[in-house]
């Protein structure tokens, strides 16, 4: 098979190249390791409580600051509900509660408070790096990572804003840590900053460039945050909603084993169970180290590049504790993201961040409870472990988060109804991040901006996205990244890029809070809120009993139903009436295996929604 591109990977920047190349009229193919598309931003679900996987603080969405992801779903063209934050997040700090206030000058007063012999300094600090963040980022957007910015188009600015494009530039090279130093004389509030610069960038204030630390102080400030109504497998499920309407294909449990050559150049891909696919174009949107140490045949490359990439520092790997706790044991003041910090003078196993999004999102529990997502470092020895220490070790993991979400939640460990861990062994298997590091290299000094992998490689057949790349990690950034490499093969050929211009069409939609049940597909027809209801109770099992061995796709079906891909679902729904013969006996086995049959015997209506998809037209409704 060939396609016009091929895209390694559909996490969030692999989606975003790939849906807008296909937009575009490219045929295009995305492959993942995984059955659901996403990487570390989706969900899985435990007995019809939906627990957010990985990335789950989203920025970039609002109307105003560096919005990344809501320029995407306006070129797109695709409506999102999200929900907005009234507090960015909390930082509970030496026994106080720092509120993240979205205005500005409010949250100068709520750390002056904790700081009051900083007071004049922390007002200069902000409203500095404010009117710099303004003029450069802001005032004229593009959505483009540095490696693929043409200078020319940054002169206007520059000629209007000169100071603030000269502090920019000279925190390229700058540390985060002298940048603090010029403001500030109280080492505490540098103990503070350096907390806030470990959350966001995976690196201390004194590894951190100060020009991204500088962005990430005030960027949540000025653009908001925000979750995707109804959970997060509604971002990338949008996504590959657009990417099957315009006739792109998705290939999931697929790994790419080598990245094929021809003439010297990429054309395509070998899977691990020895098919080949090939493209004119590659993007590929995972580590640095798997493309130079598994992927690319090392005659192919050079000993030093295949160093440089060896070399690349990563972040600490991570645990996350999940859990779903009696609604009781949250107080009514918590913020939906609390950064809880055990020790001021260092990273250690102490620091954990507790998304709680079930208190603005009440689909994703029952009203009696709350889902908890707590994420934090973790310094232990993960691999060369027998399968029974690797489960006490699991189990010792668990109590460890318990005893951290305690101090903030007494009462937690006696509230918990449901708890699982994702370790860094969990994190690597099912996102191919090495060694569990969440977030790629260390976005520190000697491996920041342009010293990271670009989007254009040594091939112009190859190109990249993703946290390994100049952007780095978060998801606004790695969202620029797929833009910028959707953008690469756009110019190469020929075709018209994609490009920021004032009065686009707005496509974001900010919901009201709570976001309920009775809300969650309330723009769509009748007929089609009931079909989607009933593919929604889908568990979206690893191992579905509807479908041994998953021989006939219902999860892929019922998922792409869930989020209004009708497109997509409809192409399984025929792919599996061929396999099946048209058969009822068939669909009414898989009822009979579905897991909620055997739990609450209330299966999936998988018939109903095959009746849908194969008896009506079927158009998205947007």
């Amino acid at each position: 098979m060939s396609y016009d591109v091929i895209v390694i990977g559909a996490g969030l920047s692999g989606l975003s190249a790939a849906s807008l190349l296909s937009k575009r009229g490219l045929r295009v193919l995305i492959i993942d390791k995984s059955y659901n598309p996403g990487g570390s931003c989706g969900i899985f679900k435990r007995d019809g409580i939906i627990f957010d996987q990985g990335s789950a603080m989203l920025y970039g969405f609002g109307e105003h600051g560096y919005n990344s992801h809501r320029f995407l779903f306006n070129c797109l063209e695709e409506p999102i509900d999200m929900i907005r934050h009234d507090l960015l997040y909390v930082v509970n700090f030496k026994d106080r509660r720092i509120r993240f206030f979205a205005d500005v000058d409010q949250f100068i007063l709520e750390l002056s408070d904790l700081f009051p012999n900083e007071a004049t300094n922390i007002r200069r600090f902000y409203h500095d790096l404010l009117r710099m963040y303004q003029h450069v980022m802001v005032e004229n957007p593009s959505y483009t990572s540095a490696d693929e910015t043409d200078p020319k188009e940054s002169l206007p600015a520059l000629r209007k804003h000169p100071i603030s494009f000269l502090r920019f530039f000279s925190y390229l090279n700058k540390g985060a840590g002298s940048l603090l130093g010029k403001y500030f004389k109280d080492p505490e509030i540098v103990k503070f900053f350096d907390k806030l610069t470990s959350t966001y960038c995976y690196a201390t204030v004194a590894e951190a460039p100060a020009v991204l630390a500088s962005v990430m102080f005030v960027d949540n400030h000025v653009g908001g945050s925000f979750y995707p109504a109804g959970s997060t497998l509604f971002l990338p499920g949008k996504l590959e909603k657009v990417i099957e309407e315009n006739g792109g294909e998705m290939l999931p449990e697929a790994e790419v084993a080598h990245i094929l050559f021809k003439d010297g150049k990429p054309c395509g891909v070998e899977l691990t169970d020895g098919r080949q696919l090939f493209a004119d174009d590659i993007i590929y949107s995972g580590t640095v180290w798997n493309l130079y140490g598994k992927l690319l045949d090392p005659t192919q490359t050079t000993a030093a590049r295949r160093q440089w990439a060896k070399s690349q520092v990563p972040t600490y790997p991570s645990v996350v504790l999940y859990a779903l706790v009696d609604k009781a044991v949250i107080p009514e003041d918590t913020a939906p993201i609390e950064m809880l910090v055990g020790n001021p003078d260092k990273l250690d196993e102490s620091e954990v961040t507790a998304y709680i999004f079930s208190i603005d999102d009440h689909t994703l529990c029952p009203p009696q409870y709350h889902t908890v997502a707590a994420i934090g470092p973790t310094f232990e020895v993960w691999e060369g472990l027998s399968a029974e220490e690797y489960q006490q070790k699991k189990v010792r993991e668990v109590e460890r988060l318990t005893e951290v979400l305690e101090r903030r939640f007494p009462g937690f460990r006696a509230g918990m109804r449901f708890t699982e861990v994702a370790t860094p062994r969990t994190i690597e298997r099912y996102c191919l991040k090495n060694g569990g590091a969440v977030a790629g290299p260390k976005q520190m000094l000697g491996q920041h901006v342009l010293k990271r992998l670009h989007t254009r490689t040594e091939w112009d057949t190859l190109f990249c996205c993703g946290e390994s790349t100049v952007q780095g990690t978060g998801t606004p950034s790695v969202t620029t990244s797929g833009i910028s490499a959707a953008n690469a093969v756009l110019k190469k050929r020929g075709l018209t890029p994609f490009k920021f211009h004032p009065g686009m069409p707005n496509y974001v939609r900010i919901v009201e809070k709570p976001f309920t049940q009775d809300r969650l597909f309330a723009d769509f027809p009748a007929e089609q809120q009931a079909v989607m209801r009933a593919a929604f109770r889908c568990e979206f099992c690893e191992n579905p009993r509807c479908s041994p061995g998953n021989a006939l796709d219902f999860r892929g079906m019922l998922r792409r139903v869930s989020v209004g891909n009708f497109v997509g679902a409809r192409k399984i729904a025929a792919g599996i009436t061929v396999k099946t013969g048209s058969s009822q006996d068939a669909l009414r086995q898989a009822e009979d295996g579905c897991v909620l049959n055997t739990t609450h015997g209330e299966p999936v209506e998988i018939r109903a929604v095959m009746a849908y998809l194969l008896n009506q037209s079927g158009n998205a409704h947007a």
